[in-house]
């Protein structure tokens, strides 16, 4: 029941706030937002490391369609769960008093928590996507309506293009479905059997369609084109939420759909994917470097290191897996703290281009010591969460196609060049008109920022209890669903 818990406790906190009035809407949702914490908190000290499937809610939905109502978590699922529900409450406290109709932002907020959660414990193919599709609507509200300049026709963008991406999905998930034998069902298991059934042409199919809704939302070159505009004109909290948590459905669903369901296809497709994958990390690391403005900067960086966890992934080893699944996490935690970052400059100094900035340093060393630690991590500094992904990644991509690795290295110097860059034009140097009365970080700040720190260094210092939780289910992806060849 725990499992199910952790979905409708957002779900029912934001119909609650809701209705609840504007100035008591943010705190209902922050103590929400916790309360998901405890649960998901609880959940990891009953959760058996050595075990697969746990908390385990299995019922008949849609008997006529073989739908159930079917959620779990193992190693995999955990790891994204707590995730989502350590930042979330972060989210919501950099929100407060500071937006227009609280209630109806605040309920968006926890309303797309629990289609994530949603999202990442499914075990019903009809289930997850409805819930990756429930994720989709909160987000795209937050964007239109509390966005930036030409917030419409980007948000339309965004949306045409994950819409697009999900109905693909939708069909291979149809034609999962009908190979099913017997009462046709959408049970998993019984997808995954289906898919590994299939001829070749068929599993390339599957394998297309629902890469394609994947690379869409991570997003991998060259389906980006959407990411940059909506992060940079998103709110703080929707850039978070976008890249945070949301861009890891698509990590996530590669991990436990698309590579346990058509191996055959991923064994002859996945290194074009993956050329892809790396192409990105170039590609978008050199976009990076030449960025003014902050926020389209670290958009790109996030092009970048999302293209290594996609390339790392489709290796089929182990290790990759493991560096896919910590990086994710990495990754959630050192952008959501640098775009809060970028929201702090940019609020204290009414503009986000680096050229006109300088010498916060000077005036806010609190604020510039975090920047300088997360942006540490973001380069994958040893001793920091960034390295221990990262290190994993390329080293299965190096075992993987020599090339290949180092090709997908580069991004360990490009990322040095263009966020020293940035950590220099904004924090180093003197101070100007525009930065001379940046105040350091409020107490509020501090609250969100100073965990963000801790768990950088905690991480890159000592990943092992992480490696721990999801190393059962990965052996077990790997060992049950693959080929003694793929490993």
């Amino acid at each position: 029941m725990l499992t199910v818990v952790l979905i409708v406790l957002p779900f029912v906190a934001a119909l609650l706030a809701l209705r609840l009035p504007q100035q008591l809407a943010g705190r209902v949702a922050f103590l929400a937002a916790l309360a998901e914490l405890i649960v998901s908190v609880v959940v990891l000290f009953h959760f058996d490391k050595t075990g697969g499937l746990q908390f385990v809610f299995d019922k008949h939905w849609i008997d006529s369609l073989g739908i159930s109502f079917s959620v779990g978590i193992d190693g995999i699922s955990l790891l994204l769960v707590l995730l989502t529900t350590v930042l979330t409450p972060g989210i919501i406290l950099t929100a407060w008093g500071d937006t227009s109709k609280p209630s109806s932002y605040f309920s968006l907020i926890l309303a797309m928590q629990a289609a994530l959660v949603g999202v990442f414990v499914a075990q019903d193919g009809f289930l997850f996507y409805l819930f990756w599709e429930m994720a989709l609507i909160p987000i795209y509200f937050i964007c239109l309506n509390w966005g930036g300049e030409n917030r419409g026709k980007i948000t339309l963008k965004f949306f045409i293009y994950t819409l697009t991406g999900s109905l693909l999905m939708l069909v291979a998930l149809i034609l999962l479905y009908v190979k099913t034998p017997g009462t046709h069902t959408f049970a998993i298991q019984a997808l995954y059997e289906a898919g590994r059934s299939m001829d070749l042409p068929h599993q390339t199919f599957v394998f297309a369609t629902m890469f394609l809704a994947f690379a869409i939302k991570m997003p991998v070159f060259p389906f980006h084109t959407w990411q940059p505009d909506t992060y940079t004109v998103a709110p703080v909290q929707g850039t978070m939420l976008l890249s945070a948590i949301m861009l890891k459905m698509g990590i996530y669903g590669v991990i436990r759909w698309l590579i346990p369901m058509v191996p055959l296809a991923v064994k002859e497709w996945g290194m074009i994917a993956i050329i892809l994958s790396v192409i990105g990390i170039v590609y978008a690391s050199c976009i990076a470097w030449v960025q003014k403005d902050f926020k389209r900067l670290v958009a790109y960086s996030s092009i970048a290191h999302v293209g290594l966890i996609s390339a790392g992934t489709l290796t089929l080893n182990e290790t990759g897996m493991q560096g896919a699944i910590i990086q994710m996490i990495s990754h959630g935690v050192i952008v959501f703290g640098m775009f809060y970052i970028v929201e702090i400059v940019s609020a204290r100094t009414h503009t986000r281009e680096m050229n006109q900035l300088g010498g916060i340093r000077n005036v806010a060393p609190i604020l510039a010591t975090a920047f300088s630690v997360i942006m540490l991590g973001s380069v994958a500094l040893p001793f920091t969460s960034g390295f221990v992904g990262e290190f994993l990644l390329i080293n299965s991509l190096v075992h993987y196609q020599l090339w290949l690795g180092v090709v997908a290295g580069l991004t360990m110097i490009l990322s040095v060049v263009y966020m020293f860059r940035a950590f220099q034009k904004t924090m180093l140097g003197e101070t100007n008109t525009l930065t001379a009365s940046v105040g350091d970080l409020t107490r509020q700040e501090r609250f969100v920022l100073y965990p963000i720190v801790i768990l950088i260094v905690l991480i890159g210092i000592y990943p092992q209890p992480l490696l721990d939780i999801s190393a059962t289910a990965v052996k077990n992806l790997l060992s049950v669903y693959l080929d003694v060849r793929f490993l």
